[in-house]
Order: C-alpha cells, then structure tokens, then sequence
C-alpha cells in the first residue's frame, strides 16, 4: 500500500506542479495585449529619440552661436561687459527664465544619519550617491547603492516653447528654508532637519524646489517637489510633469539565485497589487493605472519612489549592457508621470524615497506593502506560511544577534518537525500497517496475476484495507501536507537578510554558498558547496533507509521509482550548490531530525500489536464510507464496459 500511496503522492506533486505551468502560462489574448503594449514602447521611444535628436541638433545650433560669438568679440577686441551680455543673450534663447541657473560648478553636500551617507550634488539637484552604514558589500566594501557616475534625475516639462531638463541646471542648496553655504552635516540621534535645493529663475520668487526631510533613525526621507510663481511659466495645457530616474545598480553579493527578485517592482492604487518586470531576462512595461510606488530592487536592498498622492503613468524597464564599471549589476529606469495643477500659483507634489535593506519588518512598518517585493512565494498559502515563519525567526532573533544564526536554524528545524510530528508519524504507521499486511497483498496478487482481472484485485485491496482499517490516501496524504511549507522554506532562506554576512562553522556568509572547492567551471558549476554536499549525503542516507521498508518486488511497475528516488538528492545538489548555506544547513538538520524520528516511531509502534488490531478489526462489521461505495460502483461500471467490449 505504501508504494502506491507514495506513487500517489508523486502523481499528486506533478499534477500540482503541471497545473501551476498551466495556469501561469499567458492566453492568446494576454500574448497579444503584451505585444500591443511592445509595440507602443517602441513607438515611444522613437518618439522620444526624435526628439532627444531636435534637443541635440538645438544645442549644437546654440554651442556653435557661442562659438561664433566668441571668435566674433576676440577679432572685434569687445570689451568682457558685451561678451557677458551676448553670453547671457544666448543662454535666455536656450533656458529661458532658467537661464541664470545653467551654468556653475558642481558641488556635493554630504548628511550623515544613524543609516545612511546621503550625498546630493548641486547638479541636477538630487541624490547622486547612498551609502548604508550598518552593511558591507560581500568583499567588505562600503555598500553604495548605486553607480554615483551614471545615476539620473531629471524633472522635465514644456515652458516658455521649451523642453525644460532640470537636471541641466545648478541647484542652491537651502536648509531648514535659509540659504545654506556651510559644507556636510551629521543628524543628531532623535534628530532631523530640511534640507532643500532650489532651482532659480531671473525672478527671486519664481523657482522649483526640492525639499528633503531626513530623520535620524528612519530609512524614509521625505521628498516634496515644489513649483513657486511659475503659472506664467509652464505651458498652460500641460496637466502632469515628468520624472526621469535611471539607476545602474551595483553588485553587492557574491552570488545570485533565481529567486533573488532583482528587477523593477511597483504597486497599483486601483488593485493593489505588487507587480513586478520580468525577473529573467530585459524587459520594458507601461503601466497606464494609477501608482502608489515604484522600486528598484535588487536581493537584499532596494531604491523606492512612493507617491503621497498617486502617480498618472510609468513606463519602466529593465535591462543588461556592458559598462566599464567592474561591479556592475542592472540598469534600471523609471519614466513616472506626476500630476501638475496648470492653475495654481503655487504646486506642492508630496513624495517619499526610501534607500534602505528588503528587511520584511521594516518594510511592512510603512504600510505601503513595500515588504511584498520580498519574494516569499507566489501561491497565498507559500506566503502565508513564511509569514508564520518570519514570526518565528523574529522571535528567535535575539538569540542569533547574541550567540549565532546558525543555532536560530537549528531551533526552526526543531519547532517545524515537532509541528509536523503527527503527520509523520500518521504516515509512518501507514508503513507500518503496509508491511503487515505484505503476506496477505502478496496473496492478492498471486491470486489475480492477469491484466483482465485488475479490477477484482484492486476490489480485493480495497477490501483488506477496510478491513484493517486503513484509507488508502494514509500514506500519501501526510507527505503532501508537509510539501507546502517545504516549499516555503525553500523560499524564505534564500530572501532571509538577517542571514546575511553572517558566519557559522565553516561558512562566512549563510545568505550564500560555502564554497570549500573552487575549480574550472564544469556542468553549470565552479565550486563545492560543504553544507549542500552534507545535506546530499544525509538524503542519501534517508533514500536508502526509506527503500529498505518499502517492498519494490511485489510490483515491478514500481521499481524504477526506487531509482528515481536516488536520483533526486543529485538534481537538488546541482541546485543547492549556488543556493544559501543556511538553507542547505537547515535540510541537513531535517533529515537528521528525521532519522531521530523513524527509530522513535519504531519504538512507539509494535508491529505484532498492529496485526492484532488488525486481525479485530477483521472480525467487526465495516461500514462502507460514501466515498469507498462510489469508487466500487464506479470500478463495477468499468468492468460491464470492458466485458461488452470483449463480446464485441
């Protein structure tokens, strides 16, 4: 019985799996619906290089007006007043009101809080680098979250017949709403200050401003886009503005894993859903609904834009290129469309940023859902298991931050087993029953040896098993149950940040392999993980010990399923190899806790007493359940039509 019962259960699990390929795979009518948003991309993006070819034909029209101008004055030997003047006369045909902002130095200010080194640049008036003081980079670098050299925010809108760039432009810094010339500044604990930048115009009370509200403690700052006096300025039908952000993420792990989720996520007002690009391969999106936010993410850190209000549209992409800098990631862009108020003298777009880890508690503290870019499952009941397990771990916490995180694993691999105890053991006395009644199905199968009377000799298995007392999904069933939070597992290690960069036994790093071989890459892989090659071997060990109670002879349909089961601890070795430590870690204390179990099961359950429970059973009337009468009935339709079938 156990070998049909674990034949079931595989059937099950495939089935499963079948059905989960099925339904994710997109209809013709969701194939075609990604197409037409393809073809509109590329239709954008023709548009946009169009005229990113007019801006650049424009400018070298101007540069060389400035050129002229310059060789015109020098031969004419004008005095430096008149060049001034024609030089300002230029820069007013290209910028307009913003002419007197296009041209300066650049220069950084740096704000230091409890968290992060912020530092913003006069250029462009933005963020142009972020660093996380309490993490590393995987080779102990200061963890930068990205590319300083190539980052870009741009604000764009028509004025005055004119593309307007604001990252073209220098920037006045301002603090707490004064003029600001000092140089960097920390946050005092409990602390925070406003720091803003301001883009000038020709007239004092006409400008753009960004506004930055740091906190001491908080990864959050607050991000406020303010247009002052410019009514008159701004094109009168232009109802949203456009922020351009492009990043080049950085590599900060040694290793990636195909769960590591490291493209652009983003959360719909209308449904609020997390949605995300495709993770695998470049890709590019247009979302026409209304947005709440937008995040690049990588593995374990993530850059968010949220709106206080909402954002109209956002096209978004996500793509791989060559670059000179050697740690190199992703390039990730963001072409967000936020609401504009034409009337209003004064526009206020409240925003937020957030640069900080894919912790689930502190992302899950904004409630804004951020913490579901943490790629814990796709299936509800995979989520809300690990849910249920980051409780766990969190009450475990302490104990990894005062001894280790390796004994934090150990302890969840007890409490998971322990709760898991009675479906084993349900499953294991099902073994159990099964050898018991070894001589008795052997007797079956010798009695009913041809094909033809294969329904008498599942009629006459039924049977013996509702006389001992046995449903025939005992054995199947428990397994099943416990696959679900197996697979959850599977998916909150490797998402787990508390485990990064921390080290036990041999492993420095239990976020990644623990690699005590490297060598020539060779069948997808460069190195020997020691905790994946452990938890290979106990699963061994386990196959082994599992084949031994199981009985492959008395049906020989089922002995490649014996070979199969060896071959599965190789095909998770492959897998595992580039995959946490600690996950591996954790299903070598599985199976040990396993083999723990079994010699306890042994103990508990005396197979002389179950034959006898057996033999009374026998000897009672059994009352057929409804589900056992319909499968009977069922079977004896089926032998009428293979006998009609036969006559014919």
């Amino acid at each position: 019985m156990n070998n049909k019962s674990t034949l079931i259960g595989f059937l099950l699990i495939a089935a499963i799996l079948f059905g989960w390929m099925y339904f994710m795979t997109p209809s013709k009518e969701q194939l075609a619906e990604q197409q037409r948003i393809q073809d509109s991309i590329r239709m954008a993006r023709m548009e946009e290089m169009a005229r990113d070819s007019l801006l650049q034909l424009e400018q070298r029209q101007q540069a060389a007006a400035l050129a002229q101008l310059a060789d015109s004055t020098a031969s004419a030997e004008m005095d430096s007043a008149t060049i001034a003047f024609q030089k300002a006369s230029v820069l007013r045909d290209k910028y307009g009101v913003f002419a007197p902002s296009a041209e300066g130095e650049e220069r950084t200010i740096t704000i230091e809080n409890q968290l992060q080194r912020l530092t913003f640049t006069n250029k462009g008036g933005f963020l142009k680098q972020i660093e996380l003081k309490d993490y590393k980079t995987y080779d102990s670098l200061p963890l930068i979250s990205f590319d300083p050299e190539t980052v870009k925010f741009d604000l764009s809108f028509f004025a005055q017949n004119r593309i307007v760039n604001t990252s073209q432009f220098y920037f006045q810094p301002y603090l707490n709403g004064k003029p600001y010339t000092g140089g960097d500044m920390t946050i005092s604990e409990g602390d925070s200050i406003v720091f803003s930048q301001r883009l000038c115009t020709d007239d004092p009370g006409k400008f753009i401003e960004y506004v930055y509200t740091i906190r001491s403690d908080n990864y959050m700052l607050d991000f406020d886009i303010n247009t002052v006096g410019l009514k008159d300025v701004i094109a009168n039908n232009a109802d949203y503005m456009t922020i351009d952000w492009d990043v080049d993420l950085m590599k900060q792990e040694k290793s990636t894993d195909r769960f590591a989720g490291e493209s652009v996520y983003y959360r719909s007002l209308n449904d609020r859903d997390v949605d995300h690009l495709n993770e695998q391969k470049d890709s590019e999106q247009t979302v026409t609904n209304k947005l709440k936010w937008i995040s690049f993410k990588q593995r374990f850190f993530c850059n968010v834009i949220v709106a206080k209000n909402e954002f109209e549209n956002a096209r978004m992409s996500v793509q791989t290129r060559r670059s000179e800098n050697p740690r190199y990631l992703k390039t990730m862009t963001a072409n967000i469309e936020v609401p504009y108020n034409v009337n209003a003298e004064i526009n206020h777009i409240p925003m937020q940023l957030y640069f900080g880890p894919n912790h689930f508690k502190t992302l899950r503290s904004y409630g804004l859902g951020l913490q579901d870019q943490i790629n814990l499952g796709n299936f509800f009941l995979i989520r809300w298991i690990n849910y249920g397990v980051i409780k766990v771990f969190n009450w475990l916490q302490p104990i990894g931050e005062k001894w280790n995180y390796g004994i934090v694993i150990l302890i969840l691999a007890i409490l998971v087993k322990t709760i898991l105890f009675p479906l084993a053991f349900k499953s294991y006395k099902s073994s159990a029953i099964t050898r018991v009644l070894k001589p008795e199905m052997d007797a079956i199968n010798e009695k009913y040896p041809k094909e033809e009377d294969a329904m008498k000799k599942q009629q006459a298995v039924m049977n013996l098993q509702r006389q001992a007392g046995v449903s025939p999904a005992s054995g199947c069933l428990p397994a099943l149950l416990q696959f679900p939070i197996l697979i959850a597992i599977f998916r909150f290690f490797p998402a787990s940040i508390e485990l990064r960069q921390q080290p036990f036994l041999w492993a420095d790093d239990l976020s990644t392999y623990d690699a005590i071989i490297t060598f020539p890459k060779f069948l997808g892989m460069d190195h020997l993980s020691l905790f994946t090659l452990l938890m290979t071997i106990t699963t061994f060990i386990y196959t082994y010990v599992n084949n031994k109670q199981m009985d492959y002879s008395s049906n020989p349909q089922m002995k490649p399923m014996k070979w199969m089961m060896y071959l599965m601890p190789i095909m998770f070795f492959g897998i595992f190899n580039n995959y946490s430590a600690g996950l591996s870690f954790y299903y070598m204390v599985v199976n040990i806790i396993t083999f723990i179990q079994m010699f306890i099961f042994r103990r508990m359950i005396d197979e002389d007493k179950v034959r006898a429970t057996i033999e009374e059973n026998k000897k009672k009337p059994q009352k057929k359940s409804n589900f056992q009468k319909r499968l009977e009935e069922a079977q004896k339709q089926q032998a009428k039509m293979q006998q009609q079938q036969k006559k014919r």
